[in-house]
């Protein structure tokens, strides 16, 4: 089964079922992004929609994409706000935004799903402007070593996992840098049911481009 085949398969239930991982991403986005606010974003894995109604409090227009036709059937469900467009988008091909035309780009537990992390960051980098900055929000490579990955139960009741790639910390930092993004900041994160020894669920980074717009 491909990613968007799995992602479809999984729309229906994917808001409902237990997941710590999709709650502490969704707490740990409002409140690193709480005080931005922008005239355009792009949202490159909008899922659901579960973070696209909270970007379209911040951005005055928000481009919502995705790769599975059945998430962006919840999405367009579940959000109803006239500054969202929502698009179905191959986050490695051109993505269907005009160049220099965003000021927020993110990624929410969607490059887990991609090979490779600079070829993602290159199509985000045409979309912004100068200054601009990519939000990410992954699950943490600590979780990869363990063999977390995104997985659900099919309406069979198979417990199916979704193709995924382990990315490094160092992995993101050099990707960005060959990007031309410079690092703004960098987070761990757990979810307030995880054990005290516990790995980080999440890793969040904030990029941003240099004002004069150079990029590699």
């Amino acid at each position: 089964m491909s990613i968007p085949e799995a992602y479809s398969a999984w729309a229906p239930s994917y808001d409902s079922n237990r997941n710590l991982t999709r709650d502490l991403d969704a707490t740990v986005t409002r409140r690193l992004l709480k005080d931005n606010r922008v005239p355009v974003m792009v949202e490159a894995g909008c899922g659901t929609g579960k973070n696209t109604g909270y970007f379209s409090q911040i951005a005055d227009q928000v481009h919502a994409l995705d790769f599975s036709e059945g998430m962006l059937a919840v999405a367009r469900s579940r959000v109803a706000s006239p500054n969202v467009t929502f698009q179905q988008a191959d986050l490695t091909s051109d993505w269907p935004c005009p160049a220099e035309s965003a000021h927020l780009v993110s990624f929410n537990l969607v490059l887990e799903h991609i090979e490779s992390i600079a070829a993602a960051l290159r199509k985000a980098v045409h979309c912004l402007v100068p200054g601009g900055r990519i939000f990410i929000s992954e699950l943490h490579p600590f979780k990869q070593y363990q063999s977390s990955q995104a997985r659900f139960i099919d309406t069979a009741g198979k417990v199916v996992k979704v193709q995924a790639y382990t990315h490094n910390i160092s992995d993101f930092f050099n990707a960005a840098e060959e990007c031309g993004l410079q690092m703004v900041s960098f987070n761990e994160w757990w979810h307030h049911e995880d054990k005290v020894e516990s790995v980080p669920r999440l890793a969040t980074f904030m990029f941003q481009l240099s004002a004069s717009g150079d990029a590699a």
